[in-house]
């Protein structure tokens, strides 16, 4: 005896429409082909999110770096731009010595001299009428100590024999001009 029972009519039918047998075999690899595909799809997913997210930190990082580097690229900017000042540029060359030019003299492409050429005098320089501001700090000066003065009364008349010769520890009164601290960098 066969192990299915013989279907008549509309069964028959209905039954030949589904495989039967070694058919059934062949289901199972396509479910795993299936589950293998669908699982190494959220693994690719994760692992590109996982190098999205790195990517933005790594991004955020290098953009506060730029901030700050352009931060310090202005700073240094500024500082070029106060020592390129003409006020800075003079100020410094008085500094060094050097004074002001007078008449300039010219060659001509022919060899002669257009002018007369002269020597710079000291007593060409110009004093700024304006002081910029960090010229203007004074420096501390030590304030005078109070001396003792007699009365007049009480002081005798000194004789030239007993007279003392002017002490060289005596120090001349704090000169009441100020002076100017240097405000170039490194001195």
């Amino acid at each position: 005896m066969s192990r299915n029972p013989e279907l008549k009519g509309r069964a028959a039918r209905l039954a030949r429409l589904f495989p039967t047998g070694p058919g059934q075999a062949a289901r199972t690899p396509f479910v795993l082909l299936v589950v293998f595909l669908l699982g190494g799809g959220l693994i690719a997913l994760l692992v590109l999110n996982s190098a999205l997210s790195e990517g933005g930190f790594r991004l955020d990082d290098l953009q506060k770096d730029t901030k700050s580097l352009t931060d310090e690229e202005q700073a240094l900017q500024r500082d070029v731009d106060a020592y390129a000042a003409p006020d800075a540029l003079q100020r410094r060359a008085r500094e060094l010595g050097m004074v002001p030019g007078g008449d300039p003299a010219f060659l001509d492409p022919d060899g002669t001299v257009r002018g007369v050429p002269g020597a710079a005098e000291p007593a060409a320089l110009r004093i700024p009428a304006v002081i910029p501001p960090e010229a203007n700090v004074l420096e501390p000066t030590p304030t005078p100590t109070a001396t003792p003065t007699a009365t007049p009364e009480a002081t005798p008349t000194p004789t030239p024999a007993l007279s003392a010769p002017a002490s060289p520890e005596r120090t001349p009164a704090a000169d009441p001009t100020p002076t100017l601290p240097s405000t170039t960098p490194g001195r």
